[in-house]
């Protein structure tokens, strides 16, 4: 009886209180037709001031243009997924990363960290550390898929008309040693690496063009002009055959 008893409360306890294993959730377009919906494809943008968008309208924030232009027939994105604050350094930034709720893999994830550092005066060594650290990352929350993983160099605010005012001298070589170390750091781990800081340096002859109005941060023209480098590559991550076989 006692042995009935205890098989009975054991298969009520596995049928009923412990929950069965679920599925990983997949994103849809729910604007489309159940027959004819396609995962939804996510990016992450991790960084600063240059990805947040200081000084220009959030649709011109090149994440939120990145998304517009490569969305097609073939291609649906969800909105950009932003970490990103003005001023934040390195560790800002991986402070930021542990507490927030992330749910990878994600199929695109851009790195783009360091001017604060530079203009704080902070090492080269902590920056050294704490970038491959934050690289780590990244490639763990694209699912350590190297060419969906992006390494974006910093621009060179040392051109701008603010950093004229300032008078510092040796901010220009610095800067060209901290874009050395994530250089180095991308090329080591096999990530995806862009440069944008020549095309920021164009706004020493066209300030009022490629500069918000603060005449540091930079303009939605400018954006413009990096996404030229950024859209292309990150298209071409997208349409590898594996994109369509992960979905499947």
């Amino acid at each position: 009886m006692f042995r009935y008893l205890a098989v009975v409360i054991s298969v009520f306890w596995v049928t009923f209180l412990i929950p069965a294993p679920t599925a990983p959730q997949r994103r849809y377009d729910d604007n489309t037709p159940l027959t004819q919906r396609k995962p939804m494809i996510r990016i992450l943008n991790l960084g600063d001031s240059y990805t947040i968008g200081e000084g220009v309208p959030p649709a011109a924030r090149w994440p939120n243009r990145l998304v517009a232009q490569l969305q097609d027939k073939n291609l649906t994105l969800a909105d950009p997924e932003i970490i990103a604050q003005t001023g934040w350094t390195t560790r800002d930034l991986l402070n930021a990363v542990e507490a927030a709720e992330l749910t990878p893999p994600y199929d695109i994830v851009t790195l783009l960290i360091g001017v604060n550092n530079q203009y704080q005066g902070r090492s080269l060594e902590e920056y050294q550390e704490e970038f491959e650290q934050l690289l780590k990352k990244a490639l763990v929350l694209s699912g350590m898929r190297e060419h969906r993983t992006f390494v974006i160099s910093i621009p060179d605010w040392t051109v701008t008309p603010y950093a004229h005012k300032l008078e510092r001298t040796g901010e220009t070589e610095q800067l060209n040693a901290f874009n050395k170390v994530n250089a180095r750091l991308a090329y080591q781990y096999n990530v995806q690496y862009i440069s944008v800081t020549e095309i920021s340096r164009k706004a020493k002859t066209h300030p009022v063009q490629l500069l918000a109005e603060d005449l540091l941060h930079p303009s939605e023209y400018m954006y413009r002009l990096w996404l030229e480098e950024i859209h292309t590559k990150v298209r071409r991550s997208l349409t590898r055959p594996d994109l369509f076989e992960e979905h499947i």
